[in-house]
């Protein structure tokens, strides 16, 4: 029963914000911008690509771990032997999510005005 807590307020801790921050920051760009139009194109759709199949897979395993973990305390069964490993890949990947596209951007610093321009 404890086990069943644990995972479900990790995944409702972690992986839910991860989401969320996550569908925000999917075609959101890094910064880096390549010269060939080309290139740049090819290397986005790439990127995006990734970050949807990594959201998804986040997705997946969120709802599996949920479903399976309140359906143990409802019913009072045994937990099955995958979803505790399937938490911990959820949390690792809820975690790239969270530190890569998922942070907000950062804005520039606002350079100072010396003084001696006034």
């Amino acid at each position: 029963m404890v086990v069943e807590l644990l995972m479900v307020g990790g995944v409702l801790a972690v992986a839910l914000p991860a989401l969320w921050l996550g569908i925000r920051g999917l075609t959101a760009r890094s910064g880096h911008y390549s010269s060939d139009v080309a290139a740049d194109r090819v290397s986005l759709v790439l990127l995006v690509a990734v970050r949807l199949l990594t959201w998804l897979l986040v997705l997946a395993l969120s709802v599996v771990t949920l479903v399976s973990a309140v359906g143990a305390m409802v019913r009072d069964l045994e937990l099955p032997s995958l979803v505790p490993v399937f938490f911990v890949l959820d949390l690792l990947l809820a975690t790239l999510v969270l530190l890569t596209f998922g942070r907000r951007a950062r804005r520039r610093p606002r350079r100072r005005v010396s003084p001696a321009t006034r």
